[in-house]
């Protein structure tokens, strides 16, 4: 795992949101076995970048859930990839803004053969594409270290409002 230590509910808070009505009490928060599942679920990842004049940029990707883990993959030459190369800093976030789930951390290469092969098989199951686990040297596989996330469901929000906090986790 990268970031997210064995019992990630230990880590977990009320995110600070003023006027939002969120209660200090932890009755109706999220488990990360939700984020999980809402994580390995979705489609499509929304990666949120800086670029060198500091503007946000933000772009779908497709990616693989697997040990708690986020991984993509990007051309080192695409907006993103020039983002990522720069600064590696990273906010994740998913599709929905019904079941959300936000990850924020730093991106980290990959280039480990085994574990790319794993990847890439699970990504061929998951998508019509199946990537060479080999790495291009125009293309870069990534995986996000965690430091924080937070989540919530619309319907029963700002009950389900969750964070969960592992920037200090060694």
């Amino acid at each position: 795992m990268a970031g997210i230590p064995q019992n990630p509910d230990a880590y977990r808070v009320r995110p600070k949101m003023p006027g939002y009505g969120i209660t200090p009490d932890s009755a109706g928060m999220l488990d990360w076995a939700w984020v999980t599942n809402q994580m390995t679920q979705s489609r499509n990842y929304w990666v949120c970048s800086t670029q060198p004049d500091d503007r946000p940029h933000a772009a779908p990707v497709w990616g693989v859930w697997a040990d708690e883990t986020l991984y993509f993959s990007t051309s080192r030459s695409s907006r993103k990839g020039r983002n990522l190369a720069n600064s590696p800093d990273v906010m994740i976030h998913l599709e929905s803004g019904d079941d959300v789930v936000i990850l924020e951390g730093v991106v980290v290469e990959t280039s480990d053969r085994i574990l790319l092969t794993r990847i890439t098989e699970l990504y061929g199951a998951k998508y019509p594409f199946k990537p060479d686990p080999e790495v291009e040297p125009g293309n870069v596989w990534y995986f996000v270290a965690v430091r924080a996330a937070l989540a919530w469901r619309e319907s029963d929000f700002p009950k389900t409002a969750t964070r969960w906090v592992f920037d200090h986790v060694q």
